[in-house]
């Protein structure tokens, strides 16, 4: 999908949702009246929402998904011997050196047993495993059947040992690194697995992983698990939709159900495994994941990796009989052992959800509001925005994240869930959610002046954190020298109205932040009763070595074109520039990348031009490897620019305009800053000619971003931010 649609469609979905909840506040006028009426209304609205934001393919999956499982899925009663798979039919993925070892633990109920390993076999990971089936004293014909189960590694208990003491057999001859405890009345969906490993290696400090349950019906049985002051336990969820936007993004949990449980084989061994007080079966889970916390290791729900859980076949529901009957003993043997503990962390039974379900008592909760989720391959204000996400993060903080358009936006959308950030997407309107939550949030961080002005009055009605208006750039600023540029009188008068609004601004935030010292300074002089500062806009992990000049004639133009700037760039590039760069060397070529490059962007391709338009990451990568100069050749515009930096820190010789040099004080001293068409001509002539000035300017922007825009950086400018807040 191209970005200009996908940013068409969002201001179509925010205009839209007004109405939306008309047509919701008409249905709940008669829901007293005819509730089932009121329902079919509340289905149609929404179908009608879905559908207008592009999410109607995701919700049909979703009802497929419960469908189909419905169908094919048993319920709690044992299935009939001819719904029973046939063990021949099954082989299962299996490596002599496997990352992560499946521990199934059976005793009896060998068809679900078999419905689990069939699919397992069905979704089989990318990373190499083994599956470990213990059977627990089953009948001699459950042990038989298994047997003929291809790609299983089958232990054998002569007596019943017991969920416990069955799970700590196995680890103890499991062989991979990770050990992945599963029921044997489960049925894994696709990204069961890898999700799960991928945290231990993406989140430091990660001790135990557990799933998304759903029940057999497709409703969510849990996203894991809080425990309270009185050591009961909620299964965080229940019987909700699991398509929330509550129960999709990685969080650190009290606890996850050990029916669907990764924890790194070598910390479970030097833990002993489960404790064996807990025996046979029942807050052995819970205890391991407290004595995982008790080292410093988390545990974490990844939303990813989804399991159906058929809960109850094992040990059935009766808590006065069996095996069951262990739960509400070994919740007291829990709450003895865990008392100091339960008292100093945990809130009352009930209470303060939404920061324990988040485990977030004691910690800091930052709203951020941008007006759609952040799309850094396309725009430079979005890289801005996760970048400064990242750091809060890295700070502590808990981030929940609107979207002001309430779009979901598949594939931006998961990358934010995948960092641990609530998406608050859906038809929920933000005053009745700032109403509801407001006394929760610690911070709040909004983005865009058209966004502050629309959510600040209900913040201030709702909400008394401090707010942090995160400016990008002077938008007046860069709208009157487009003006100046274009000749555009309606565009003056435009930005009036926006100066206007970007002062009120300044007066009702706690702190206004900008891209550059200097576009502070001028919003400060203009506005000296405001607290307003500098934040570093960009950061890199990485940056690139001094190399020497590569063979060719390749000039580049990198810019997102939904920014009118960039378009005029381009065609004032074309028309002006580069004649006089071809009259010196004939053989130069100019290529435009960029996101949603309009007609006039496109027509200029031919002859020595080409437009590359929404390429990937490595694509773009590819494009600086080969490129000799890179030019940002802006007339207008404001703030720091995304692709200067970029430049500067891929080490590829540039040259640019004063407006593109805006906020990067000292850039002129390294890199060739002209307004003048034939001197900015001269100056891309001199890099394509003269391989000693290339590799000099190389050295210099290297260690000119280096310097600026570390993570090191952007870490302590924001950090100073939050402390000018309060």
């Amino acid at each position: 999908m191209s970005q200009s649609f996908r940013v068409s469609r969002n201001h179509w979905a925010a205009a839209i949702d007004v109405a939306m909840w008309r047509m919701l506040a008409f249905v709940r006028s008669f829901e007293t009246r005819s509730p089932w009426a009121a329902r079919q209304c509340r289905r149609a609205v929404l179908v009608v929402w879905w559908t207008a934001t592009f999410q109607i393919h995701i919700r049909a999956r979703c009802w497929l998904q419960v469908r189909k499982q419905r169908r094919t899925v048993p319920d709690r009663a044992p299935l009939p011997a001819a719904r029973t798979i046939d063990p021949r039919s099954l082989e299962l993925p299996f490596s002599d050196t496997p990352a992560v070892s499946v521990i199934v633990p059976a005793h009896g109920h060998t068809p679900f047993t078999l419905r689990c390993l069939a699919s397992i076999a069905r979704h089989a990971p990318s990373l190499p495993i083994e599956v470990i089936v213990i059977d627990d004293a089953s009948p001699a014909e459950d042990a038989g059947i298994m047997r003929l189960v291809r790609g299983i590694r089958l232990i054998r208990n002569d007596t019943n040992l017991g969920f416990l003491h069955s799970c700590n057999k196995a680890a103890a001859v499991a062989k991979g690194r990770y050990l992945y405890f599963l029921n044997n009345d489960t049925q894994v969906l696709d990204g069961w697995l890898d999700p799960m490993a991928a945290l231990f290696r993406d989140w430091p400090g990660t001790g135990a992983v557990g799933a998304k349950l759903l029940g057999s019906d497709g409703r969510l049985q849990e996203a894991g698990g809080i425990i309270w002051r009185d050591a009961s336990g909620w299964n965080y969820g229940r019987g909700d939709d699991p398509s929330l936007p509550a129960y999709n993004y990685v969080r650190e949990v009290d606890y996850c159900s050990g029916a669907a449980l990764m924890v790194e084989r070598a910390v479970f061994a030097a833990l002993g495994g489960f404790d064996s007080r807990y025996a046979p079966a029942y807050f052995e889970d819970t205890d391991l994941c407290f004595r995982l916390r008790r080292m410093g290791l988390k545990t974490l729900y990844q939303p990813s990796a989804r399991v159906v859980h058929h809960e109850g076949i094992s040990h059935g529901r009766d808590t006065a009989a069996g095996i069951k009957a262990c739960q509400a003993a070994n919740q007291h043997v829990f709450a003895g052992i865990w008392a100091d503990v339960l008292a100093g962390e945990h809130s009352r039974n009930g209470e303060n959800v939404f920061r324990a379900r988040d485990r977030s008592t004691g910690r800091k909760v930052l709203l951020a509001i941008d007006h759609y989720v952040p799309t850094p391959d396309r725009d430079a204000g979005s890289r801005a925005i996760l970048g400064c996400l990242h750091v809060l993060l890295q700070c502590g903080y808990v981030v929940k994240f609107w979207p002001h358009n309430r779009a979901y936006s598949p594939g931006y959308t998961e990358v934010l869930q995948g960092m641990g950030i609530e998406v608050l997407h859906g038809p929920e309107r933000f005053e009745t959610w700032i109403a509801a939550n407001g006394g929760d949030i610690d911070t709040i961080l909004v983005s865009r002046p058209d966004v502050a002005a629309a959510v600040l009055p209900d913040i201030r009605r709702s909400c008394g954190a401090p707010v942090i208006y995160y400016g990008h750039d002077l938008h007046f600023r860069r709208m009157h020298l487009q003006a100046a540029v274009t000749g555009d009188d309606r565009l003056v008068r435009l930005a009036g109205q926006m100066r206007e609004q970007e002062y009120a601004i300044w007066n009702q935030a706690d702190l206004s932040l900008y891209l550059s010292e200097e576009e502070a300074q001028i919003a400060s002089a203009l506005q000296p009763s405001a607290k307003i500062a500098p934040v570093v806009p960009y950061c890199f992990d990485t940056f690139a070595n001094p190399r020497g000049a590569p063979l060719g004639q390749d000039v580049i133009f990198v810019a997102g074109f939904a920014h009118p700037p960039n378009e005029d760039a381009a065609i004032w590039f074309v028309n002006e520039i580069l004649p006089r760069i071809r009259a010196r060397v004939p053989d130069a070529h100019f290529t435009i990348v960029g996101s949603n490059p309009g007609k006039a962007v496109c027509g200029l391709a031919g002859d020595g031009i080409a437009v590359l338009a929404n390429v990937s990451d490595a694509e773009l990568a590819a494009v600086y490897d080969r490129a000799r100069v890179a030019v940002v050749p802006l007339r207008c515009g404001a703030g720091v620019k995304l692709k200067v930096v970029e430049s500067l820190r891929a080490g590829l010789p540039l040259v640019t305009t004063p407006v593109g040099a805006q906020g990067l004080p000292g850039l002129s001293q390294i890199v060739a800053v002209e307004d003048d068409a034939g001197q900015f001509a001269a100056a891309v002539v001199a890099l394509l000619r003269d391989d000693d000035a290339w590799a000099a300017c190389n050295r210099g922007q290297i260690a000119f971003a280096r310097a600026r825009f570390s993570r090191d950086a952007m870490t302590r400018s924001v950090r100073a931010a939050l402390a000018m807040a309060g």
